[in-house]
């Protein structure tokens, strides 16, 4: 019975039908993610560096080294959490265990509420020093394409987090369900006894007509003088 019909998912062992989990809001998130994170990753990357005229470069974002590190660190690790989260979500079913499931969800809570605020910062940080940025720093508008779209789809980022967040509290809420347990194992109560204890003593049991049938006791016969054994007496001649 571990397992049946908690935070959301069916049965231990159930088949996983990929059409429907695809088509799940939670998944499509997820894949949004990833596809966010992996723009605002690979724009700094590939061409949020450029070169002013020597060997050393320098970040499109108002020669920040730290905006750039920012960025790519939250688009890197963003992408990775997305890969996991989408695998944990397929094989969460097959997870037999109440409390590693309660522990699943908490720890996507957890983590995409707190990377929402990351790509939160992300966002202004990113934003900010863009507006500070200068045509004589960048040559030929070099970097510019880069530099808003990692702007725009860490925006997009904000509200995919946002809503795997949703959802996952969502499930978090969703629990056990209890109703799959009899009563008695819920209360903690022992189970009714269908039968009298068989016990010394027992009370009597009652009749359809109401009558009680009181159970017959033997006991030995109280000793009395008249149960004595008698005396031998000496004859007179």
């Amino acid at each position: 019975m571990d397992g049946v019909g908690s935070f959301g998912a069916g049965r231990t062992g159930t088949a996983v039908d990929p059409v429907t989990f695809v088509k799940q809001p939670q998944t499509i998130l997820k894949v949004l993610a990833w596809i966010f994170s992996l723009v605002v990753f690979a724009s700094i990357v590939n061409e949020g560096y450029v070169n002013l005229g020597s060997e050393r470069l320098h970040c499109v974002f108002n020669r920040n080294a730290d905006a750039c590190n920012y960025g790519v660190f939250v688009g890197l690790v963003g992408l990775l959490a997305a890969s996991f989260f989408l695998l944990l979500d397929y094989k969460f079913s097959s997870i037999s265990s109440v409390k590693d499931r309660k522990k699943a969800v908490m720890l996507e809570v957890g983590f995409s509420g707190f990377w929402t605020f990351l790509y939160f910062v992300s966002f202004c940080f990113l934003a900010n020093q863009w507006s500070r940025t200068t045509t004589d720093e960048l040559p030929l508008n070099q970097g510019a394409d880069a530099a808003r779209a990692a702007i725009a789809f860490s925006f997009f980022s904000i509200i995919t987090w946002a809503g795997l967040t949703v959802r996952a509290v969502q499930k978090y809420l969703l629990g056990t369900d209890m109703t799959l347990f009899a009563t008695d194992q819920m209360d903690g109560s022992a189970p009714a006894q269908p039968y009298p204890s068989n016990t010394p003593g027992g009370a009597a049991t009652t009749s359809t007509t109401g009558t009680a049938d009181s159970t017959e006791t033997y006991q030995s016969p109280p000793f009395t003088e008249n149960n004595a054994a008698p005396t031998y007496q000496v004859p007179i001649y």
